[in-house]
């Protein structure tokens, strides 16, 4: 089995320059490759500093964050492949424990893991929890759609996920017209239809929080429509097994009118939380799912829902 990790970047050299040492310095040799979306600074010259030690792909224009993806899993040669954005950085043992979990379970299409939530300065702030007890999970492909709508599978953002490469391009890619915002989430619920998911109880990556972040230049609204699309994508795709255990498409939909309303409110956004409550703030369901979901983000590990359908 082989490893590539395909780092995005743009205008970002003091960035990059750490995500590329977290991936050289893994614990096993894997492919790295830098996809570059056309960047002004020193970002070319650093690389070429590098040599062989990494795989160069340089956009001609400015693309977005989902084309550039795309464009460095089309150079990558390993079976596998780990994301990485250029603020973020890897354990020294992410590729090593992804494999191992991937060699006892050959099925699996996606692998995720628990990250960590640093500042500018490294200084860890909080971290995803721990998925249930034991050091990993494996659910089975019938299961995951259930398990992502009702957000009892966090896959999460590019640092923790990896893939496998036949199943990315069998997806035909991430999307560009949702570029940066759920581009993401949206391309593991597809690459999903074709096997099974491993979730690693280890923190094995680091996310930066910060105001470069590249969701950051979404309005509060946007994301809120975004979401709901992601959504009702998934809604589509739960088994039918569980299709009597869903709740209704609009109890989904005002909860998440719920959530993202106070998100603005904690931005002091005052019209935009006004807004979004509309008719969701009367909804006894939707209030349910919101409450369920904080609970879930605060201690998973304790929820028995999670251990009803996830093989361990």
């Amino acid at each position: 089995m082989k490893f590539s990790v395909v780092i995005t970047t743009y205008n970002r050299v003091s960035l990059l320059r750490r995500a590329v040492d977290s991936v050289l310095n893994q614990t096993i040799p894997c492919e790295v490759i830098v996809a570059d979306d056309c960047s002004s600074d020193e970002t070319a010259a650093y690389v070429a500093s590098l040599g062989d030690a990494v795989v160069y792909h340089r956009n001609e224009t400015n693309q977005g964050h989902a084309a550039t993806v795309n464009a460095g899993v089309e150079k990558a040669s390993g079976d596998w492949v780990k994301f990485l954005d250029d603020d973020d950085y890897l354990a020294a043992n992410c590729i090593e424990e992804m494999m191992k979990a991937i060699a006892l379970h050959p099925n699996a299409v996606i692998c995720s893991c628990i990250a960590a939530q640093v500042d500018e300065h490294e200084v860890e702030l909080h971290r995803t929890p721990q998925l249930g007890p034991g050091s990993a999970f494996y659910v089975p492909q019938a299961d995951i759609h259930y398990g992502m709508l009702l957000e009892l599978l966090p896959f999460g953002t590019p640092v923790q996920v990896a893939c496998q490469r036949d199943a990315f391009c069998q997806t035909g890619g991430w999307d560009s017209q949702l570029d940066a915002n759920c581009d993401d989430i949206d391309s593991w619920l597809r690459i999903a239809q074709f096997g099974d998911a491993i979730f690693i109880n280890q923190c094995l990556a680091y996310r930066t929080i910060w105001s470069g972040a590249y969701n950051y230049k979404f309005a509060v609204a946007k994301r809120l429509d975004t979401n709901i699309l992601i959504k009702e994508k998934i809604y589509a795709l739960v088994n039918e097994k569980y299709r009597q255990h869903i709740p209704k498409l609009k109890d989904i939909k005002n909860y998440l009118k719920l959530h993202w309303a106070f998100v603005a409110l904690k931005q002091k956004n005052l019209s935009n939380f006004l807004s979004m409550l509309d008719k969701a703030i009367f909804s006894p369901k939707a209030w349910r799912l919101l409450i369920s979901a904080i609970f879930l983000r605060r201690s998973p590990s304790q929820n028995s829902h999670v251990r009803k359908f996830v093989l361990h």
